[in-house]
């Protein structure tokens, strides 16, 4: 059963989280605390364990130690559907869309985690007017999202037929859909060109602002995360090696050396 706690400063606070693989740690000792409308970053080299944080907020992996709290409540051990259903949405890092749907349909998939879009079995099997009605509501609130991401005029088009960045852009609102009090985006400019990266940057800072929104991203490009994050915990080998503003963080030595090695003296 989940508990709460009392300091309702921080939209998500993770404490002590960690996981092992058969004896082998992936991460340990993690501890964040994200404030509410923050843009925070989760950085580090590959394998430094960034993703599987992200899989133990959103329920695809139960920690081995530790826990986190959305709003003060504690949710480790809860079903990914339940964890959704709380508020935390997120995005991959390799894009899972529906290839063979449109992309309205795309959308209208992340709104039925919507109460007021639930219909009973009988309503939807029997397609009655309750379920055409609310399916037209959907469609409609769907449009609006993509409207926010310029894919309006794409939405009748099946998703394979979109181009990389247009995707990315996608399943962003499938995941905006979900009403979540806390997006978490990974790795969201990943094979953006430079014009869709800027872009992006404005995006994410417009979606934070309009839907009351606290935001978590991984991501690798730095002149991203520079423009973007308001604070920022670095991890190497699953273990966190510096937290702080943006500014401490990217000149952190410790950090420096994670990235590109340690410089050796001249002989």
């Amino acid at each position: 059963m989940s508990e709460q706690i009392n300091d309702q400063q921080y939209v998500l606070e993770i404490k002590d989280l960690g996981i092992s693989f058969s004896g082998l740690v992936a991460a340990k000792d993690v501890n964040i605390k994200i404030k509410k409308g923050q843009i925070y970053g989760l950085i580090g080299p590959n394998g430094a364990g960034k993703t599987t944080i992200f899989n133990m907020l959103t329920g695809v992996y139960k920690p081995t130690w530790g826990t986190f709290y959305l709003d003060g409540e504690e949710l480790v051990g809860l079903s990914q559907e339940s964890i959704c259903h709380k508020g935390i949405a997120r995005t991959f890092q390799n894009i899972r869309l529906f290839n063979n749907m449109s992309v309205v349909r795309n959308v209208m998939v992340g709104l039925h985690n919507n109460p007021k879009y639930k219909c009973s079995i009988p309503e939807a099997i029997l397609r009655l007017p309750r379920q055409w009605k609310v399916e037209k509501e959907m469609r409609e609130h769907a449009k609006e999202l993509l409207k926010i991401f310029g894919l309006y005029e794409e939405r009748n088009n099946l998703v394979y037929n979109l181009p990389y960045g247009k995707q990315r852009k996608l399943e962003i609102a499938r995941a905006l859909a979900t009403s979540p009090k806390l997006l978490l985006l990974d790795e969201p400019a990943a094979g953006m060109n430079p014009k869709e990266t800027a872009d992006l940057v404005d995006m994410v800072k417009y979606i934070r602002d309009e839907f009351d929104l606290t935001v978590l991203l991984i991501e690798h490009d730095m002149k991203f995360v520079s423009n973007i994050c308001d604070e920022i915990t670095v991890l190497n080998f699953g273990k966190v090696i510096a937290q702080g503003s943006r500014e401490e963080v990217l000149n952190n030595p410790d950090v420096i050396e994670a990235y590109i090695g340690k410089k050796e003296d001249d002989e």
